[in-house]
């Protein structure tokens, strides 16, 4: 139900009254309802509409003034106008002022939840923005990137210099080094700042809906397309556009994707018309993109466009020294969120955390001490509040130092299956649940099990 949604009303037709409050009522949504452009705007004075629908020709005041006033007491609230086919002009005339949409006398219900729908979606978007917006500046700047070792250091200065670029960047590093982090700092840093940061899940989404989500699509242009969508690229039009795990982007889509980034245009799926749009592109990827060149699996000329700056992030195990930092950074939020008063770490826990290898990176650490801020009843983390993986971690350590002969990626990648196929175990097959243990997106479990040739039948 859309009972969260307060809509205007002004039309002086009691039909209009009647029907269109019966067809909103039940769908769920609270009317408001006045006869004339005054009444309207009296109303105005002390109530917040999500969405008006407002009829042109009204005696008194017309629709275009109304609109008018309406927009200089709220920018954002989308107006849809209903006018008669004789006054399509006018209609046109309101959308230039800052109408969302316009319907025609007779209308089909359908069309009208259509673009009702689509008005308030549009809404929250554009609110959901803002919100986000003002938050990511107090939570992704650039100081709070936390790390004091030589590596974060040198990524640092590199995102000073990277940022204020119109230059594409590839962020390499393995999952949970906060690639995407990185990301909405340099575009914070930029001069596109105030314009969006549209994230691009390319692993969760087959080849086919990619392209719709990334170009958008006319009506008509497969089943289920009742309507124009914009698609990311327009979203995210003089801001940047972010794409998570670039490896897995399809060939096909990859051709398409090259095409924007040479010509900053594109067509909507289904369409002819050009599209031009101005976006900064980031992509990040935890695979070496040069293998999978030679795997045939990724385009060079591909590779070539992306690469122009590259930040590689380090994995925790290379930067341990910062992990106090973190810790501390960590408990200070998860107090925040949850009212609590925790202090910090035992010597011993601390001491934990340093010998532990960490293949989830910073994800794997914040996750655990989410989890112990959470359940803790003191000042101070112990190791009673560890998952148990960690406290078996030493005995594993020392076992596998006994042999001075070994290859740290190859064991790395050993006990990362051993903590994989655990967390399955344990979460019954149920890769989700799995993921969420391991403090991974699903997406990039899934891409783990595929590069570490885990067969889960067993599990």
């Amino acid at each position: 139900m859309n009972n969260n949604f307060l809509i205007h009303l002004i039309d002086d037709e009691p039909v209009i009254h009647d029907v269109l409050g019966q067809l909103l009522s039940s769908e769920g949504y609270q009317v408001e309802i006045s006869a004339s452009g005054e009444e309207a705007l009296s109303k105005f004075q002390g109530q917040r509409y999500d969405l008006i629908l407002l009829d042109l020709l009204m005696p008194g005041l017309d629709g275009l003034e109304v609109l008018k006033q309406i927009k200089r007491m709220d920018p954002e609230v989308p107006v849809i106008i209903i006018t008669a086919y004789a006054s399509v002009e006018s209609a046109l005339t309101a959308m230039k002022m800052g109408a969302f949409d316009y319907i025609q006398k007779p209308f089909k219900n359908e069309e009208l939840l259509l673009t009702i729908s689509r008005a308030l979606e549009h809404r929250q978007l554009k609110e959901e923005n803002i919100r986000l917006r003002g938050e990511l500046k107090k939570k992704y700047s650039f100081t709070n990137i936390i790390g004091k070792s030589q590596p974060m250091l040198s990524i640092f200065e590199l995102i000073k210099a990277a940022a204020p670029t119109r230059s594409t960047i590839l962020i390499q590093g393995e999952s949970g080094t906060g690639k995407e982090l990185v990301a909405r700092a340099i575009h914070l840093k930029s001069d596109r700042a105030s314009y969006p940061f549209v994230v691009v899940n390319s692993g969760s989404l087959p080849p086919d809906l990619l392209e719709s989500h990334l170009f958008g699509h006319v009506k008509g242009a497969f089943t289920g397309a009742v309507a124009d969508k914009k698609g990311l690229f327009e979203a995210a039009n003089r801001g940047t556009i972010f794409f998570d795990e670039i490896s897995s982007i399809s060939l096909e889509t990859q051709v398409k994707l090259l095409r924007v980034m040479q010509d900053k245009e594109f067509m909507r799926l289904g369409g002819t018309k050009t599209i031009k749009v101005d976006v900064r592109i980031i992509a990040a990827t935890n695979t070496e993109l040069e293998e999978l060149i030679q795997q045939k699996a990724f385009r060079k000329d591909l590779f070539y466009r992306l690469n122009v700056i590259k930040i590689e992030l380090p994995p925790l195990r290379a930067r341990k020294e910062d992990i106090p930092l973190l810790v501390k950074h960590f408990i200070q939020l998860y107090n925040q969120e949850n009212n609590k008063e925790v202090e910090g770490v035992s010597e011993e826990v601390m001491e934990i955390f340093m010998d532990y290898s960490w293949p989830g990176n910073v994800r794997e650490l914040e996750n655990v001490l989410e989890r112990a801020v959470v359940l803790s009843k003191s000042k101070i983390i112990t190791k009673e509040l560890l998952p148990p993986f960690l406290l078996d971690n030493k005995k594993f350590l020392y076992e596998e130092l006994n042999d001075l002969n070994f290859n740290l990626k190859e064991k790395t990648a050993e006990f990362q299956k051993k903590l994989i196929i655990s967390a399955l175990k344990k979460a019954g097959g149920i890769q989700k649940q799995a993921a969420q243990m391991l403090g991974l997106k699903p997406t990039t479990l899934n891409e783990m099990l595929k590069r570490l040739k885990i067969d889960t039948r067993g599990v």
